[in-house]
């Protein structure tokens, strides 16, 4: 009896295990498809409609609409100013971040809420305030209304989270005995930030930088007030997909948006190959 009762004992307690196994993978096969059709009704099958649309009349007119002279004007002040805007945010958001969490000072609360500003705040509503601050009849005397350099600092005021975000939990983490240990060993402060620090920042400082690129090549709401959008001077590419829209041009608006959602797919895919080589550094 107790040999039958030991050979008959694991079928007994492997049977809840495989049913529980199975209703597991029925579970997750379930939340699956869900994702995946959800997430094919609010994206792929948009974007894709939109690629169908751009080469609907062949590859030769959709070459035609991204290279005339107004669409190529307007994409090149796009890549042009989301470039910049890249470059100056990693110098002044790795600033910005280092201040917040290295320096002690009275409002940093304060300071550190209004990062996250441009977060919360309609663009079409901050570029109103930079129309105001910056405009004809600016207060401090600054017109940047209608300019190249007005659509650069709309631009700058939308991705001013970025880098900061990325950056500041990184510094918030760094083991700071690496540092002391260096200055005890007589290293300067300008050496044990190029050795020490900005090493471990450079995954973050880079992601900061491409996704601050990347809301700067779509971003509308703040740059069509104060840019004016004026035709091979200051419309963007965005603003110029409005107007070939309300001009019923809809597959030379569905070509700009083409190249835009291809730069885009490509500064994604340099940050997910970021975030791998991060974690491969540890």
């Amino acid at each position: 009896m107790s040999d039958l009762s030991l050979t008959e004992a694991p079928p007994e307690t492997a049977g809840p295990q495989a049913s529980g196994l199975r209703h597991g993978r029925v579970g997750m096969g379930l939340g699956l498809g869900l994702a995946t059709a959800y997430l094919s009704l609010l994206v792929l099958i948009p974007l894709g409609a939109v690629v169908w649309r751009a080469r609907s009349d062949g590859w030769g007119e959709f070459w035609e609409d991204v290279t005339n002279r107004e669409s190529w004007a307007a994409l090149k002040l796009t890549l042009v100013a989301g470039l910049l805007v890249a470059v100056i945010n990693v110098v002044m958001g790795t600033l910005i971040a280092w201040v917040l969490v290295r320096d002690k000072f009275f409002g940093k609360r304060l300071v550190d809420a209004v990062i996250d500003l441009p977060f919360a705040l309609p663009t079409i509503v901050a570029g109103l305030v930079l129309l105001a601050l910056y405009g004809p009849e600016s207060p401090i005397g600054i017109d940047l209304a209608y300019k190249q350099s007005g659509v650069l600092v709309a631009l700058l005021f939308v991705t001013l989270p970025f880098v900061v975000r990325t950056v500041q939990p990184v510094l918030e983490e760094l083991d700071q005995e690496m540092e002391q240990a260096a200055a005890s060993l007589g290293a300067s402060n300008f050496t044990i930030f190029r050795r020490i620090i900005l090493p471990n920042l450079y995954p973050a400082i880079a992601a900061g930088a491409a996704l601050s690129f990347a809301r700067a090549i779509s971003e509308f709401g703040s740059t069509v007030l104060i840019s004016g959008n004026l035709p091979f001077k200051t419309e963007v590419a965005a603003v110029s997909i409005y107007g070939q829209i309300q001009s019923d041009n809809t597959n030379a608006a569905a070509a700009v948006s083409t190249v835009l959602l291809v730069v885009a797919l490509v500064v994604l895919a340099l940050i997910d190959l970021l975030q791998r080589w991060a974690v491969r550094r540890g």
